[in-house]
């Protein structure tokens, strides 16, 4: 399901009226070009409802109306693009939890920040340079755990897909036809396609719960890491390497927690499957075993880390 993030640095803006004009009518083009693609799951997301929105300083969606006697017909194809879920329910806002925040040019950008973390795209009004490339770099700032247990913050920058006029959607064109046949939305559906999905991995049944009760938040990051042990194994030849050669960090747990991962086994033994991948935000933790004589690993719990009372 493509997930369209609006970006609301790009409303409200000081433009030219004529040039908001015609931006707001590129918007609502190139959104219904991405719909063309999968008219049934595409999805706008916004923070707030877009008819409470400016498009530029003193430049409302009425006003538009009254520029073209089309954008009123325009706008009904918008609104026909049901808001299928807020921003707040999909994507942590830095003052939640402060785990994860994104930043463009020093400013907080929540969409262009959600269609990152949420693997969509953002969609904006064209009425700045900044919004007329097909990518937006933005500076992430997240609350890792190192090693030794301690936590600190990181820092990188990350490429959003991005779209402002038809001809962008060109760009991510291929992306969307294979997201649509390929993607898990929710934990559920991670669950009940793992096999499609993650032919090399396997999973023992507890982690069912773990992922049908997954928290929203959390899907495309377990979705993603799930991805890349997936390469990995897929590759492994356990006759002449010990473990995959990793597209994610995999660590093993401290002597002094390796109890807590110890888990049944498929065969009814209880084995340690203390390697484990990390996904974010907060201490999301993937726990596995390697199994060498079926070229795979076995995966024992998705979701927080750890705790000696699970």
């Amino acid at each position: 399901m493509p997930l369209l993030f609006l970006n609301e640095r790009s409303w409200a803006t000081t433009c030219d009226r004529s040039r908001a004009s015609e931006a707001m009518a590129d918007f609502v083009d190139a959104v219904r070009a991405v719909v063309k693609e999968d008219p049934d799951e595409t999805a706008l997301v916004s923070e707030v409802a877009r008819e409470s929105l400016e498009i530029a300083e003193g430049y409302t969606i009425g006003d538009w109306f009254l520029d073209d006697p089309k954008n009123r017909d325009r706008w009904r194809r918008l609104r026909a693009l049901q808001n299928r879920s807020p921003v707040r329910s999909v994507y942590p806002a830095p003052d939640a939890d402060g785990h994860l925040e994104y930043r463009h040019k020093g400013e907080n950008v929540l969409g262009l920040g959600a269609a990152h973390f949420m693997d969509g795209i953002a969609v904006s009004l064209a009425v700045a340079p900044e919004w007329t490339p097909a990518s937006v770099t933005l500076e992430r700032r997240e609350l890792v755990e190192l090693d030794d247990g301690s936590l600190e913050f990181e820092q990188d920058s990350v490429d959003v897909r991005h779209i402002s006029v038809k001809t962008h959607v060109d760009d991510h064109l291929d992306w969307i036809r294979k997201s649509r046949l390929a993607r898990a939305d929710s934990g559920r559906q991670i669950w009940e396609r793992r096999a499609d999905l993650y032919p090399h991995l396997q999973f023992l049944p507890r982690t069912e719960g773990h992922l049908t009760g997954l928290d929203p938040r959390w899907v495309v990051p377990v979705r993603g890491c799930l991805e890349r042990l997936e390469a990995a194994v897929a590759l492994w030849d356990p006759v002449t390497r010990h473990e995959p050669e990793w597209q994610t960090k995999v660590t093993p747990e401290s002597q002094t927690r390796r109890e807590v991962c110890r888990f049944t086994d498929l065969d009814g033994e209880r084995r340690l499957f203390e390697l484990h991948a990390r996904f974010t935000p907060g201490m999301g933790r993937i726990y596995f075993r390697l199994a060498p004589e079926e070229r795979t690993i076995r995966l024992a719990h998705i979701g927080s880390k750890i705790r000696p009372d699970l």
